[in-house]
């Protein structure tokens, strides 16, 4: 299967790295040298492409979906903080008759983390004297704080029917690819949920798995989705 990678950044570049595993070929590479303006999707560059990863940046992606999407492309998107444009996604891969998945953080890992998430808030909900914090640090490239993934998490906890104040914090330094932390506290004691992801690989991977999921379909999906239809 053909690949076009949008957004040639640590990430592309690891996905680029992996693809074969997943069947893919990469055939055509963007970033803003090649893509400014979106000067680089364009019928011809993709044609034969199955499907596109795109990681970029929160203010160029909505543009790229609705141009990739146009094309008949169907996408995996890893680029967070556009949630708010949800709507106009949802409305421009209908009208392209495409297919997406979309997620805050493609780490397996992080998905099963999301679901202890969503545990913990229904044994704390009924337990007034327990108040909820979420706190993330990335690396200080990242631009959306606090990331999306933190914001998955704290949806999740709110889903459980948690629905005490959650103090929610980031940081940004160095290189650190991301620490996502749910923590409990009362007198007594103090519970914390941690996942830290040790490299860009388990990202990768997840995107590779949902990008192989997508061909072929129609619709928007959350990576969760994906994950629990055993892609």
């Amino acid at each position: 299967m053909r690949l076009a990678i949008v957004g040639y950044g640590k990430m592309g570049k690891r996905i680029e790295q992996l693809a074969a595993e997943f069947g893919f070929e990469v055939a055509l590479r963007l970033d803003i040298e090649n893509n400014r303006k979106g000067a680089g999707i364009t019928r011809e560059n993709f044609r034969g492409i199955e499907v596109a990863v795109e990681f970029s940046q929160p203010d160029v992606a909505v543009s790229n979906i609705e141009c990739i999407a146009a094309l008949g492309v169907n996408l995996v998107v890893g680029t967070t903080g556009w949630y708010d444009e949800l709507a106009r996604v949802r409305d421009a891969v209908g009208r392209a008759g495409a297919g997406l998945v979309y997620g805050a953080n493609f780490s397996v890992g992080m998905a099963l983390f999301a679901e202890l998430v969503k545990t913990a808030g229904r044994c704390f909900r009924e337990e007034p004297d327990y108040d909820a914090w979420a706190y993330e640090i990335h690396h200080r490239m990242k631009k959306d704080a606090p990331s999306g993934t933190l914001l998955l998490l704290t949806k999740r906890l709110e889903e459980s029917g948690y629905t005490r104040r959650i103090d929610v914090s980031s940081n940004r330094a160095g290189m650190i690819p991301g620490m996502h932390q749910i923590g409990f506290d009362s007198g007594p004691d103090t519970i914390t949920l941690t996942h830290t992801a040790r490299n860009r690989s388990g990202f990768a991977r997840g995107a590779l798995r949902a990008a192989k999921w997508v061909v072929g379909k129609k619709g928007v999906y959350e990576f969760a989705e994906v994950l629990a239809a055993g892609g």
